[in-house]
């Protein structure tokens, strides 16, 4: 718990309050590599910070696994069309990794923006971050060659080949395995 109060101390002081709620509330599990925190048909209830572990987005096209998105350790998990329009999801949200995870429902995070406003500024904070990801991702994939798309991902995440399959970074570029095996022993 220390780690997630800890990340959000780092973007606003948390009243006496606000702590004492967010230690009520928030739900830590341990969990194994390859658990879905989320498949397509389901509602995404909970909002969670990682505290170890990997997370992988993916939808399925075709059959064919196409990965979103990485979140290491030290962020917020989260299944956004889902979980703000409560909704059922196309997405899957699969550890990579055993995990320890800490989360809270979408019924708690409205009484906490309503209860304590400070906590509307860390929400605002964490959103902005995601959006310019989300945003980042989409422009590198319209606008970057494979070549850069892959050295933007080594300089952003440089342990991701030791951690994440090959076919599963592939389908995050945007390209065959084929292709990124030739960039890698370029």
């Amino acid at each position: 718990m220390s780690s997630f109060l800890t990340f959000l101390q780092t973007l606003q002081p948390l009243s006496a309050g606000l702590t004492a709620a967010l230690v009520a509330g928030t739900r830590r599990e341990e969990l194994p590599a390859h658990h879905l925190l989320l498949q397509p048909g389901q509602v995404a209830r909970r909002v969670y910070f990682l505290e170890t572990g990997l997370v992988r987005g993916y939808t399925l096209l075709h059959g064919r696994e196409i990965s979103s998105w990485f979140m290491p350790a030290g962020d917020f998990v989260i299944s956004i069309l889902s979980f703000f329009t409560q909704q059922p999801s196309d997405e899957y949200l699969e550890l990579l990794e055993p995990a320890v995870v800490h989360s809270i429902t979408y019924d708690q995070l409205q009484r906490l923006y309503h209860d304590f406003p400070e906590f509307n500024f860390i929400g605002r904070r964490i959103l902005e971050k995601y959006y310019v990801l989300s945003e980042q991702r989409a422009r590198n994939l319209r606008s970057r060659s494979a070549a850069e798309r892959y050295e933007l991902l080594l300089r952003d995440f440089p342990t991701v080949f030791q951690r994440v399959a090959l076919h599963h970074i592939a389908s995050h570029l945007g390209m065959a395995p084929e292709t990124l095996s030739r960039l890698r022993n370029k």
